[in-house]
């Protein structure tokens, strides 16, 4: 890339959790210029969105129309596609990455970031009790995506390098609401006290790799800066492989509240509670119930803190290289307490108060829970 150049990116996913943070990395410095495709030109995350410079640019559209995409690809020099599967459901997911991945090529995107998950069906070993359908999709696609960017090389009129961009579950969905490790405020059948209760199913010895989504900017803004190096890489990032006991205890630590991890497991989990009512609904909320592909939320879900369970002290199915991770951004969040202590900031600054009163009235952080879809399904066929 010349020095002199300022690029453009397309984005699939600018409007999520984690679009948001990475758009703004891009363009915050106005090194580049983004092209955001949007359902809502009106919603209030693409509103925020041209909030951040005006280097960022909303275009009409939806990842499922090739018209659309082509229209979003064109004159771009970067792409960043994180597509939304609990939109379409896994068996839509795949086919509409694999298309914007072809047409990228088409197109004559010069570098392009697949947003990723870990597979971790394969990486458990193909064994069932880890699949877990939303990673899935993710993963075995990143994996056709670096095969694909390896085998084009030399290709005449192929010039488009890619790179993948693996998460996980975000450290701020701990505290929001309906997010599978939601966290809530009990009382203390003993004391009568006020304690913030994570009951998840992660076992003695689980650990998650919890991503924090302002690193995200960071790692992200390093792949586009860094193309040749980035080229063909798995950049999978975390904070750490957190058990929820440690969160508890950070939690009590950073404000002075009573926290505490109650470890249930997968059939009480679902037995109750908010997952109780979702676990039978379909993972898309758009996917035809009729569909041999169809995984429900209690199936998908199932998968995923099974991966957990088995991910403990990196040393299991999910592992991050936790060292490059301290090279490419050597101010990453490292711990579940350093998370607290700057979250406990922002409430501060954004008018919530202390962090204990930003869980007490949480807001949702995923943009499907601030849509409703969810909701609006569960509504709809219960």
């Amino acid at each position: 890339m010349a020095a002199t150049s300022k690029p453009t990116i397309f984005i699939i996913g600018g409007t999520g959790a984690q679009g948001i943070p990475v758009i703004k990395g891009l363009v915050q410095d106005g090194a580049y210029d983004v092209r955001v495709l949007t359902r809502d030109a009106n919603s209030r995350r693409a509103k925020h969105l041209l909030t951040l410079g005006p280097n960022v640019e909303l275009v009409p559209g939806t990842f499922t129309s090739e018209v659309d995409l082509r229209a979003g690809f064109k004159g771009c020099w970067g792409a960043f596609i994180n597509i939304d599967g609990f939109a379409t459901g896994e068996a839509m997911e795949t086919f509409w990455t694999y298309r914007c991945y072809e047409l990228a090529i088409e197109c004559g995107i010069k570098f392009y970031v697949h947003g990723n998950l870990d597979y971790g069906y394969k990486l458990g070993g193909y064994d069932p009790q880890f699949r877990c359908g939303h990673y899935d999709g993710k993963g075995r696609v990143g994996e056709w995506i670096l095969a694909q960017n390896a085998s084009n090389k030399g290709k005449p009129g192929v010039e488009m390098r890619a790179a993948l961009f693996t998460t996980g579950p975000y450290i701020e969905m701990a505290l929001a609401p309906f997010t599978p490790m939601a966290p809530t405020v009990e009382v203390d059948e003993a004391s009568g006290e006020k304690v913030v209760t994570w009951r998840v199913p992660l076992g003695g010895n689980g650990g998650v790799p919890h991503v924090s989504l302002d690193d995200c900017a960071h790692y992200v803004r390093w792949l586009f800066d860094n193309p040749e190096r980035a080229d063909g890489m798995d950049l999978a990032v975390a904070v750490d492989h957190i058990h929820y006991s440690d969160v508890a205890k950070a939690f009590e630590k950073v404000t002075g509240q009573r926290a505490r991890h109650i470890d249930v497991d997968i059939e009480t989990y679902f037995s109750s509670g908010h997952w109780g009512m979702m676990a039978s609904l379909p993972t898309g909320y758009t996917v035809d119930t009729g569909s041999p592909a169809l995984m429900t939320l209690k199936d998908n879900f199932t998968g995923f803190w099974r991966l957990w369970q088995a991910s403990g002290s990196n040393q299991g199915v999910v592992k991050r290289d936790y060292a490059l991770l301290d090279k490419i951004h050597p101010n990453r969040i490292r711990s579940v307490e350093e998370f607290f202590r700057r979250e406990t900031e922002k409430a501060r600054r954004d008018g919530r108060g202390s962090l204990w009163d930003a869980v007490a009235n949480p807001r949702p952080i995923l943009k499907i829970h601030e849509d409703g879809s969810l909701r609006s399904a569960q509504k709809g066929r219960i």
